[in-house]
């Protein structure tokens, strides 16, 4: 049994993270922290958690998170850094769900982010925590970058193309995500009656999550990958679907052949049949990505479709892979459910 800390525990992906770990049976969840919510129970602020989770929310506290096997943080940009250091030498490990280690450049990081790095030494050594191109380097890890939940699409969809070398330089994604994306926060523009029945692109001039993508794909190609990417915001609550441009560089390739074979043995990625298109519901509330590859009129341009629950393969469940891998677990223990439909 490890002993698993919680840092940030009030937002959408903390929440989805205790929902997966109270059914975990090798872990123990030790503490629960939130500087807001400090003294209220657990169970208060979720009730669907009652009976299940009988902590109380704690101020973040170093001495007694550096206890934990695994401190996980569920936090806003900017909050790990200031900690991660601390935890490590105190002998925890880390994953954290922001994005404070994902980018290897500081500059770039900074610039994205608009602050000062707290510990860009610790940048190189952190692991993206991407399984499907980093299993065995998570398992060693101490310190875990879990990717952002439209890299993790988009990655996936776009990843046999680029490995191969099959794609010209120029790559578009066009990605969608649930208002839950947006965080668990107080805000006019995420109120129902602001984004019920309307459908918008935001961040058109640049997305943070744009260089993170562009650092995954890079390292699998030798040429100077181009992404345009684009997110846009749907009526839902979870949910991400990106569907990806590129031009084929070769006409004579079994496009269904490359993916199933890419990914025939990873537990959360399912390749649709030929003809098939993967839908947000098919992946709800799971940690499964769906994916359908296709060449509109058997021309030079190829279409992939990949869905996820930003929430779960987008951020939480993708933290409990993660610890799977680093404390020898099976990588699917508490992640086996299916996708709630309807």
């Amino acid at each position: 049994m490890i002993r698993v800390g919680i840092v940030g525990g009030t937002g959408y992906t903390g929440s989805e993270l205790l929902r997966l770990l109270v059914g975990h049976p090798r872990v123990s969840i030790a503490a629960i922290t939130s500087r807001g919510e400090a003294g209220t129970p657990v169970a208060s602020l979720f009730p669907h958690l009652r009976g299940r989770v009988d902590l109380q929310f704690t101020e973040p506290d170093p001495g007694r998170l550096g206890e934990c096997d695994l401190v996980v943080f569920a936090t806003p940009n900017g909050t790990a850094m200031q900690m991660v250091p601390e935890l490590l030498d105190r002998g925890a490990r880390v994953i954290d769900l922001a994005a404070d280690f994902r980018l290897k450049d500081r500059a770039e990081w900074e610039r994205w982010y608009g602050m000062t790095h707290g510990c860009p030494e610790l940048l190189s050594e952190a692991v993206y925590g991407l399984p499907e191109i980093n299993r065995e380097a998570i398992r060693s890890a101490r310190l875990i970058a879990n990717p952002g939940c439209y890299p993790t699409a988009v990655t996936l969809g776009f990843l046999p193309l680029v490995e191969q070398g099959l794609v010209d330089v120029w790559l578009i994604a066009d990605a969608k995500s649930g208002v839950s994306g947006a965080g668990r926060k107080a805000s006019v523009g995420l109120l129902m009656a602001e984004v019920g029945e309307s459908f918008k692109a935001y961040s058109v001039l640049g997305h943070r999550h744009q260089p993170e993508i562009r650092q995954n794909l890079m390292a699998f190609s030798d040429r100077d990958l181009q992404l345009t990417f684009v997110p846009h915001l749907l009526p839902m609550i979870r949910g991400i679907e990106a569907t990806l441009y590129a031009r084929l560089r070769e006409s004579d390739i079994d496009l269904q052949r490359l993916y199933e074979e890419r990914y025939r043995n990873e537990p959360f990625v399912d390749v649709q049949p030929a003809g098939e298109h993967p839908d947000t519901r098919s992946v709800r509330g799971s940690n499964q990505c769906r994916l359908a590859v296709a060449r509109p009129g058997g021309e030079a341009t190829v279409v992939v479709q990949s869905v996820i629950d930003n929430l779960v393969k987008g951020a939480a469940g993708q933290a409990v892979q993660n610890l799977n891998l680093m404390f020898g677990f099976d990588e699917a223990t508490a992640l086996e459910g299916p996708a709630l439909v309807p």
